[in-house]
This record gives C-alpha cells, sequence and structure tokens, in this order.
C-alpha cells in the first residue's frame, strides 16, 4: 500500500514554521531566521520513501496585512487551507492562541487531519506546557497536540510517524528524485535574500526583493547576476555601504552558501536598483511571484 498527500504548514509568523520544515524534509530549503514575516512564498519539500510520498509545504506566517505585499503572503497560507491532506498548525510556547482567531475558526472546520505543533518546548517548563496542551485541545478539540522542539530535533520522529500515519492512499505525485517544485533560480533568492535579513535591521530587509537575472550552469561552475531591489534611494545606499563594504559582505556570505547548496563552484554578482514602493504595486508583486494562482 502506498501513500502519498500533501501536509501544509501554517501559523503565525516567528513561531520556528520554516526550521520546522527543514527538519522534516531534511534540507534547508526555507529560510530560518530570528526576523519574523521571513517565509514570503509557498515553498514545497518532498519527502520520498518506498511507501509513501510527503509534499511538506511551508508558507508565509498568518498575520494582519498593513500592504499589498503581506494581502498576497495571506493569500498563500490561506490557499494552504484548501489543497491539504494533513494540516501542521505551528505556534511557540509563548504565543497567545487568540492571536488570529479568524484564521483558527476555519482550521477548526477543516474535515482533514489537523496537528497542531507546540514548537520551542526547550524554552518552557511542563507546567507551561501542560496547561498550553488543554488550551489547545480546548480550542481545536479534533487536533492532535504535538509538543517539540525544531531546533533541537526533539519530537521531530514522533510528527513523521502520525504524518506518515494520516496520510491518503495514492500513487506519488511527483518524481521520486525531486526535492522541491521550485527551480535553482528561486533558492539563489532566497539565499542572498536570507543575508539580507541578517546582515540590515529595521525596516531595510522587509523592503528588499532579490530577482535572479542571470543563472548559467556549467560543469565546474555556475555564473549568477542578481538585482537587489529596494524602495527608497535611502535604502540603496544602506545596501551598498561605505564603499561598498556592506554588499560586498552579503554577497560574500551568500556566494559561500550557494556553493554550499549547489555542490560547485560560483560567480556571483549583485547589483542595486530602488523600485518604489513595490510592496504596495500589484503589478510589480505578480512580477516578483507574488500570486497564489
Amino acid at each position: 500500500m502506498f501513500k502519498a498527500g500533501f501536509v501544509n504548514i501554517v501559523g503565525n509568523p516567528n513561531v520556528g514554521k520554516s526550521t520546522l520544515m527543514n527538519q522534516l524534509v531534511g534540507e534547508k530549503l526555507s529560510i530560518a531566521t530570528f526576523k519574523a514575516q521571513t517565509t514570503r512564498h509557498r515553498i514545497m519539500g518532498i519527502v520520498n520513501e518506498p511507501d509513501c510520498q510527503i509534499v511538506f509545504s511551508d508558507t508565509p506566517g498568518v498575520l494582519k496585512p498593513n500592504y499589498k505585499m503581506q494581502e498576497m503572503m495571506l493569500q498563500f497560507s490561506e490557499s494552504a487551507l484548501a489543497d491539504a491532506d494533513v494540516l501542521l498548525y505551528v505556534t511557540d510556547v509563548v504565543e497567545n492562541p487568540e492571536k488570529n482567531m479568524d484564521f483558527l475558526e476555519k482550521v477548526a472546520k477543516m474535515t482533514i487531519p489537523v496537528i497542531v505543533i507546540i514548537n520551542k518546548i526547550d524554552e518552557s517548563d511542563q507546567k507551561t506546557l501542560t496547561g498550553l496542551v488543554e488550551k489547545w485541545h480546548a480550542l481545536l478539540p479534533k487536533a492532535d497536540i504535538l509538543p517539540l522542539s525544531a531546533k533541537l530535533k526533539f519530537g521531530i520522529a514522533p510528527l513523521m510517524k502520525r504524518i506518515k500515519e494520516l496520510l491518503p492512499e495514492s500513487p506519488a505525485y511527483f518524481d521520486k528524485d525531486q526535492l522541491t517544485d521550485k527551480p535553482a533560480k528561486f533558492f539563489v533568492s532566497e539565499i542572498i535574500r536570507e543575508k539580507i535579513l541578517r546582515y540590515y535591521d529595521k525596516e531595510i530587509p522587509y523592503s528588499v526583493e532579490v530577482v535572479v537575472e542571470r543563472f548559467k550552469d556549467e560543469e565546474k561552475c555556475i555564473h549568477i547576476n542578481a538585482v537587489i531591489y529596494v524602495e527608497r534611494d535611502s535604502q540603496k545606499g544602506i545596501i551598498i555601504g561605505h564603499q561598498g563594504m556592506a554588499l560586498k559582505k552579503v554577497s560574500t556570505e551568500a556566494r559561500k552558501s550557494l556553493e554550499q547548496f549547489f555542490g560547485k563552484k560560483v560567480y556571483l554578482e549583485t547589483f542595486v536598483k530602488v523600485d518604489k514602493d513595490w510592496r504596495n504595486n500589484q503589478h510589480e508583486l505578480r512580477n516578483f511571484g507574488y500570486d497564489p494562482e
């Protein structure tokens, strides 16, 4: 008996969804940083085993939108409710469950299996955890509640076991050698954006989009040209830094990660351009891939 299905991961920002996704898939597909709203797109990671295929899907954090880009990010998360065979709702030990009741009400009405993941249990105590389990049981009485620590890989094996039990009988959806549905260019832009999230403060990382204009994969090396888009001239100056040192640091760190990701030499050139108010421009957002359809 072969099983296959879509296991969609949803939840608020900054609860460790991307770290969980990477642990489940066994590869670093989703950006995981200390900053909220890191994931902007819906990212699939495919696990192939002899008796099953699990298609994991990491989605942007559920939040009340403040601009057009966040509205489109929320659509990615809501679309995950429509096509899941199993839903993983990720929370943590400090989040208030009432934070997004509108979204939770939709989850409560679902007929598919739901697993509530209480992440970061390494940052809590048994008494607090027991209270949280009871609270989530009251909110979503039909759901499984599984506490774990994605960072420490504690509880990942029992979660995988439960997911496999809940998968429907089905033929595989993707080729057995396929790891993700995203092209190589997507991961280049995500890796560069991850470095920007790590090395710049405040609003800068959230005003940035990365577009790969050239990706030439040769036998021994990959040549990449990438454009970092910002919303204002002042942001462009911050990204580049004094005598170009800030951009050079980000590019160097991104190149190292890209070489590790692709397993070969990478030549990376980065440029910075201004695209005013792109986060509120629907046409530009669609050009950048913010389209759930």
